[in-house]
């Protein structure tokens, strides 16, 4: 029996091709990662986007195109080229979402008119224009706050997005999933949302199940490559998708509160049924494990602990009669990662206000998995975000390949002669954790192959 055909794949929103290296694989593997040195090649990307706004030089394009010299990748805004996008079996992507907002009208499919969340719409115009040649799956990922935005109208935006698929002819399902609970070296929570047309096998599966929590739990694509803790099963809803995106928009939740959608989920026949449900964690893989021989690290990467600031810094403590004196760049770091409670003055309206946070662990733990990156990572300045370890008496911030490796990536796939180590970081906090997506597309495979 011939080898069938691999699935022809359109990467939207691309950056430096996470969604690319967990579906196709490489050769040779990341220290991060378990990948097979020859990946049987299920996926193949036929075509791909990626476009920054608001600026001049498009750096996530120039590492793409440099990793994929062959590639058909497209630099341009995908709103002006809908049109271009071939036929293909699977769409997959990270589309950003972080500033929804809704407007008065959904002409020209733009409900949601924030300068990210409008990229929904584009995903949407992209499966109108197929027709029906629209793709058979679609594996999306996006922040998990995308469950319970806005705050105005909880749960709104996915909401509409649900009614979106529903109209186009597709079941889906979705789950939040942390990469760190499933055996990877970064804790970062994302919603994964896989569809599929209704006429697809995996879609006909969906509709003969009775019992809802049966495939959330274990029948389902997400549930065969992210194991839940059955015993352990919270609680369960079945809000209301089937007006217009237009009607959600304006009506949707307008009660506020919280979220009718849980961590877990499914669209089926225009219905929905949440669920939460709970990880059964794996072996964590801890930061350490992840880290360079520091032979390998330069020394811009380390943080002289005698290193003066330009001036003493006092910071005055509600409760405390004496100030936190900083006179360190180490001093300030310790600062910002601590926890504070102390009266500020805002800079622009000169009023007074309290202002108190919660510490985070100084430097940080090597040996669980590591925090969330965010795209402030890179830079030398103190943060209180940016990760900062200890190794012997030293202490440093991560490297470009430690970065990459915590979202298992190839060792310096973002390196590149027009990009700096700081922009490498900004990727990476852009990133998705790949291994999470190559469980998706095994599982995805296994589940067609049925």
């Amino acid at each position: 029996m011939p080898k069938k055909k691999p699935l022809k794949v359109v990467e939207l929103f691309a950056g430096v091709g996470g969604f690319r290296l967990g579906l196709e694989g490489w050769k040779g593997k990341s220290p991060s990662s378990g990948y097979k040195k020859k990946m049987d090649k299920n996926f193949e990307v036929v075509w791909s986007n990626q476009w920054e706004p608001s600026t001049k030089t498009q750096h996530a394009n120039l590492v793409y195109s440099n990793k994929w010299p062959e590639s058909e990748h497209n630099g341009q805004n995908i709103e002006n080229v809908i049109k271009e996008v071939p036929p293909h079996d699977v769409l997959v992507g990270g589309f950003p979402c972080q500033d929804y907002s809704v407007a008065t009208t959904l002409k020209n499919s733009k409900g949601l008119i924030g300068k990210k969340g409008i990229l929904w719409w584009s995903i949407y115009s992209i499966l109108k224009n197929q027709g029906k040649k629209k793709p058979k799956y679609l594996i999306l990922e996006n922040v998990d706050r995308l469950l319970v935005s806005p705050a105005t109208q909880r749960g709104r935006d996915f909401a509409i997005m649900l009614s979106c698929l529903n109209e186009l002819g597709y079941n889906a399902e979705w789950r939040v999933i942390n990469a760190g609970d499933y055996g990877m070296p970064q804790r970062r929570r994302r919603v994964f949302i896989i569809g599929y047309l209704n006429n697809t096998s995996i879609s006909k599966d969906l509709e003969k199940v009775k019992d809802d929590k049966d495939w959330l739990c274990s029948k389902g694509v997400l549930a065969s490559a992210f194991e839940v803790d059955q015993q352990n099963l919270g609680e369960s809803g079945r809000p209301r998708i089937d007006n217009t995106p237009k009607v959600l928009s304006e009506k949707f939740n307008l009660s506020g509160g919280t979220s009718p959608f849980f961590n877990s989920g499914i669209l089926k026949n225009g219905k929905v049924f949440t669920l939460k449900t709970t990880p059964m964690v794996s072996q964590p893989k801890s930061l350490e494990s992840i880290l360079l021989n520091e032979t390998k690290v330069d020394d811009e990467f380390y943080i002289d602990p005698k290193k003066l600031l330009k001036r003493t810094v006092h910071k005055y403590q509600i409760g405390k009669k004496e100030p936190i004196v900083l006179k360190t760049e180490l001093d300030m770091w310790a600062y910002l990662k601590g926890a504070k409670k102390e009266e500020r003055i805002n800079k622009i309206k000169k009023f007074k206000y309290k202002y108190a946070e919660g510490g985070m662990k100084f430097p940080e733990d090597k040996l669980k998995p590591s925090r969330t990156i965010i795209t402030g990572e890179g830079g030398p300045s103190p943060s209180r975000f940016k990760h900062l370890i200890k190794v012997g008496k030293k202490y440093r911030r991560l490297t470009p390949i430690e970065l990459e490796r915590l979202n298992m990536f190839p060792d310096d796939h973002t390196e590149h002669l027009e990009v700096t180590n700081a922009k490498r970081a900004f990727f990476m906090g852009n990133a998705l954790v790949v291994g999470v997506v190559e469980k998706i597309g095994e599982s995805l495979i296994r589940s067609i192959k049925k």
